[in-house]
């Protein structure tokens, strides 16, 4: 199977390579071109143009920020017909997008002789880049999902596969708020514990042995005792998830009071030019104060 790449950011770069690495023959493209150079001299192949990655694949992931720039790449119009040539292909969204966009997007590719699957995944840039990633999957047939099975093991650890698009969206956006809520709260504990004197190696050795030790304070506490904020899942990312949830919980009329606090703390982050911090960055607002 050829596999497409088109986005090759934080997450798809990583991907990328590993698809390559399984032995997939891959084709990528980035509207950022400088980004597809080090996968070039990796041996991948690198497009001029999204349709260029589309009509020489099999399968294309879509691993793009959201709903304009997917739009885009599909060619949609104001009716929301897909205008580039897709008939024949799987075309797979692997970005965190609406519910309700998945659903009228997974019908469009349908009209336009494609087949679609809303794969987004649990994860940042580390689980990525080692193949660790979890998949959620969704498909109108579970033979669309068979079909690229073996790349999705290329890519995760597991692949759950949720049912009818768009419940994997609807998954995934459950998922994110229990791991956003995570990023916060270790980030706001650990400006706690600063600002009462606490030693901070041994606070965490401390946490690091007790019940809420996971992977993301593992992945996340070497980083906040280096004040290393580079990105891994980036506030502009976070920022956008949350209020996904937001938006989907008021659609079901459904109070989430953290939530809605977090997606104004991600929001007061994007606001003071921190889009491109790691989410654990959201400790300089903190820092700041109320009144900042």
């Amino acid at each position: 199977m050829k596999m497409g790449i088109i986005g090759v950011g934080v997450m798809g770069e990583p991907m990328a390579r590993n698809l390559h690495t399984a032995g997939f023959a891959v084709t990528v493209y980035n509207r950022t071109a400088s980004r597809c150079a080090p996968l070039r001299e990796a041996g991948l192949t690198v497009a001029a143009t999204a349709q260029d990655v589309i009509d020489a694949c099999d399968a294309i992931i879509l691993m793009l920020p959201g709903h304009e720039e997917i739009d885009q790449v599909l060619g949609r119009d104001a009716q929301g017909k897909i205008t580039a040539a897709v008939a024949g292909k799987t075309l797979i969204v692997m970005a965190t997008v609406s519910p309700a966009y998945s659903t009228t997007l997974g019908n469009a590719i349908k009209a336009a002789g494609s087949r679609y699957i809303e794969a987004p995944v649990s994860g940042s840039r580390k689980p990525a880049e080692t193949g660790q990633l979890v998949i959620l999957a969704s498909a109108e047939d579970d033979s669309h999902i068979d079909a690229v099975q073996p790349a999705f093991d290329a890519l995760g650890k597991k692949t759950v596969r949720c049912g009818a698009v768009p419940t994997a969206m609807r998954m995934k956006l459950a998922n994110n708020l229990l791991l956003i809520a995570s990023f916060e709260a270790l980030s706001e504990a650990a400006h706690f514990a600063q600002r009462i004197g606490l030693d901070m190696p041994l606070f965490f050795e401390m946490v690091q042995a007790g019940p809420l030790a996971n992977d993301v304070v593992r992945m996340k506490v070497p980083k906040l005792l280096a004040d290393d904020f580079a990105e891994q899942a980036p506030i502009r990312h976070v920022s956008k998830d949350i209020g996904l949830v937001c938006a989907e919980a008021q659609r079901c009329e459904t109070w989430l009071p953290i939530a809605q606090a977090n997606r104004e703390l991600f929001g007061r982050a994007i606001r003071r030019g921190l889009a491109s911090d790691d989410a654990i960055g959201i400790i300089k607002v903190l820092r700041e104060g109320v009144d900042a």
